[in-house]
């Protein structure tokens, strides 16, 4: 029994390379060598047994090639992700600095206003310009908390303005925020959590909403009340949204989160 052993372990090693000629071999090997004393009845349901094992190990290696075919082609490899962290001049301790900016926008007030928030740069470059207002344009501002009613740390940095940063996090597929949330789902890495915030919704501009973090920097030189794109923290309003599970006039957290 233990040479039968030895042999078929023998045939599963090869199997990778050259399975077919491997099971002839191994058939071939212990039916001659038991024929002498083994009649053809027994030899027969032993060469069944044989193929039946042999097949069952080719059905294993396919599997196993086509597995690891499918981990290869979903592994994100050298992948990564970009995200803003905004309120914060730094990034997680698991991504990396791609710079430090300035939060901006459009004016509060602007009925033509853009949505979307800009980290911009602090090290700005140029192409062709002409200084001075003139013409059609288009404005960005710089950014401000609003954030007078609230409680705790973040009443603090009230009217100051935002910063922000670009972040790099590397081996993750996907990011997105999460809002109401300020842990991650099962599966997903948590690369900040904050409050959400927006515009008020009595000014003309229009907003997105934005995840700033929950203990927020400020600006050096940025405490005057100067206007220009500012962040509201959101509360939930009952009806449509259905409390429970919201609470009415509950301010809403946030969660940015990473995911292979």
């Amino acid at each position: 029994m233990d040479i039968l052993m030895l042999l078929l372990l023998v045939a599963v090693t090869k199997a990778e390379t050259n399975t077919g000629s491997c099971k002839d071999m191994l058939q071939g090997y212990i039916t001659g060598q038991l024929s002498s004393a083994l009649g053809a009845y027994q030899v027969e349901a032993l060469r069944r047994e044989i193929k039946s094992f042999t097949d069952a190990i080719e059905k294993s290696m396919k599997e196993f090639k086509e597995n690891m075919k499918s981990k290869v082609n979903t592994h994100p490899g050298n992948s990564s992700v970009v995200y803003t962290r905004w309120g914060k001049k730094t990034c997680p301790y698991n991504a990396e600095l791609v710079y430090s900016g300035f939060t901006g926008g459009s004016h509060y007030t602007h009925k033509g206003a853009a949505v979307e928030t800009l980290c911009l740069p602090r090290d700005p470059e140029w192409g062709l310009y002409s200084n001075g207002h003139d013409g059609a344009k288009a404005y960005v501002y710089g950014a401000e908390y609003e954030t007078y009613t609230f409680t705790g740390y973040i009443k603090t940095v009230n009217e100051h303005d935002v910063p922000c940063a670009v972040c790099l996090v590397r081996q993750r597929g996907v990011v997105k925020m999460f809002p109401a949330r300020k842990t991650c789902y099962k599966g997903w890495t948590l690369e900040y959590h904050g409050y959400l915030m927006a515009g008020h919704p009595k000014q003309a501009a229009g907003t997105s909403y934005t995840c700033i973090d929950s203990h927020p920097d400020t600006i050096q030189g940025g405490a005057a009340n100067k206007d220009g794109k500012l962040f509201y923290l959101v509360e939930a309003r009952c009806g449509s949204l259905k409390c429970p599970p919201y609470i009415a006039g509950r301010e809403l957290v946030c969660a940015v989160c990473s995911k292979d």
